[in-house]
């Protein structure tokens, strides 16, 4: 399978899409090891590389996010956490896992030593490659699930959000975070684009607001987009295009990403 990925990158001049690309494949095969080892019973592929994956957006993400679809089941994160690293060390990849379980959020970052050097990425064998996996094992209550077959690196059948429930976790995120992040930006950009992309999950949304102790307004049908048009006008918009920049496939699409551009998004559906 190395060999695969080293086909993957061969002709790329550009380190950093190449660097990208290479984590993309590593989490595609992380989510082939969840799926083989029955993850998707119970885990929910949420979050910005569930639509990478999912509906080709044109951006990459370091974070593989999940949900549990059944809370209080034993989510069995360690046991998989260490299978996908059996996995990955039988095909002589380098790996070391440091998790953290002890709260509601389960984490874990799986590092590759040695690989970009390995496939002429870096000059220093000792530069590290990761991914990070996260498990909500208490997510708000109001999601709408759905399970899709999609072809990225290798054939995945990913028990996920549907559309609605996916767009208001990207709400929730902007409403919440307490730092810029331009990546929620694209990413709102890009759902609001598409005019056939449905309305957010207004209980979901709702629901883990007040989860997270938000102190704002409900949100409601008529003015989430109000609310979260004053979130974006607050941005400072050097930050935002210095986070996402790197992660864009695209880089054409950075000059569509304006603050005036996403507020008239915002607007227009009003």
């Amino acid at each position: 399978m190395k060999d695969y990925l080293r086909q993957l990158i061969d002709a790329i001049e550009d380190t950093n899409l190449a660097r990208c690309i290479t984590r993309e494949y590593l989490q595609a095969r992380f989510l082939e090891c969840l799926q083989e080892n029955g993850a998707f019973v119970n885990w929910v592929f949420v979050g910005g590389t569930s639509l990478r994956f999912l509906y080709q957006m044109r951006r990459f993400s370091e974070d593989l996010d999940f949900s549990l679809a059944s809370p209080g089941i034993e989510d069995s994160f360690t046991e998989l956490v260490k299978k996908a690293k059996a996995s990955f060390q039988a095909e002589d990849y380098s790996v070391s896992i440091k998790a953290k379980t002890e709260k509601t959020v389960k984490s874990a970052f799986i590092k590759f030593d040695g690989l970009l050097f390995e496939i002429g990425l870096s000059p220093h064998r000792s530069e590290v490659i990761s991914i990070k996996v996260e498990i909500d094992t208490n997510p708000p209550s109001g999601a709408n699930l759905q399970t899709s077959i999609v072809r990225r690196h290798c054939l995945l059948n990913l028990q996920h959000y549907d559309k609605g429930s996916l767009l208001a976790g990207k709400l929730h995120a902007l409403l919440t975070r307490k730092y810029v992040k331009g990546r929620d930006a694209y990413d709102l950009m890009w759902y609001l684009s598409d005019r056939t992309w449905p309305e957010p999950n207004i209980v979901l949304l709702n629901n883990a607001l007040k989860q997270t102790g938000f102190s704002g307004a409900e949100m409601t049908a008529t003015n989430w987009r109000k609310e979260i048009a004053l979130k974006v006008s607050e941005y400072d918009w050097l930050k935002v295009i210095a986070d996402v920049h790197p992660f864009i496939e695209r880089q054409e699409d950075l000059k569509i990403l304006t603050k005036q551009n996403l507020i008239k998004l915002l607007n227009a559906g009003s």
